[in-house]
């Protein structure tokens, strides 16, 4: 099996709590967090739309022309889009010494198909999923994200990032992201 090309990302919080989010292949995207829960994001390439977690590993990108796809949240600051077009890799998750290593052990091989994104879902289908998500916040299962945003306008229509709600914004294990009372705080990891 061949396994989907990676794109790294790292974010700086900037002064007015919004996210600047540089990508490895030379996107820049500007995200901000609305009351709702969801990423509001513009890219350097006249893009735009939001960013949604659904359920536990899923997050849908929306895209204002109308445009959207899915990632699955995999872990270890790992973003999954579509069925393998790429996977986005959080590195502002991991800074330092411990980037180097997990980035030395190749989290990004053995990536399986089982791991990949549902092409589709219906809207009934999203709809449990967001329920499924706010009862996890609700119960305390604090988390985040890890999307992405590819909006390349390319190939891929441009799926980003997901929310990871078990320990990350951004990934799981990442680092807390609290979405209850202090759900408009940011971390690294927010919707990947």
């Amino acid at each position: 099996m061949t396994q989907p090309p990676e794109i790294t990302y790292s974010d700086e919080l900037l002064a007015d709590g919004t996210v600047h989010r540089r990508y490895s292949d030379g996107r820049n995207e500007w995200r901000s967090r609305s009351s709702d829960g969801r990423i509001h994001w513009r890219d350097d390439r006249g893009d735009s739309g939001t960013d949604e977690r659904l359920g536990r590993d899923l997050v849908k990108r929306s895209h204002a022309d109308g445009r959207a796809g899915y990632g699955r949240d995999i872990g270890y600051g790992r973003t999954v889009w579509g069925q393998g077009q790429y996977v986005l890799v959080n590195r502002s998750s991991f800074p330092g010494r411990l980037g180097v290593v997990l980035g030395a052990l190749g989290l990004g091989a053995g990536i399986a198909a089982v791991q990949y994104a549902p092409e589709l879902l219906s809207s009934d289908e999203e709809e449990e999923l967001r329920r499924e998500a706010e009862r996890a916040r609700s119960s305390g299962d604090g988390g985040g994200g890890d999307g992405g945003g590819s909006s390349d306008g390319g190939d891929d229509g441009g799926f980003d990032d997901g929310f990871d709600d078990h320990g990350g914004f951004g990934t799981a294990g990442d680092g807390g992201d609290d979405h209850g009372a202090h759900g408009d705080a940011w971390d690294g990891d927010d919707f990947g």
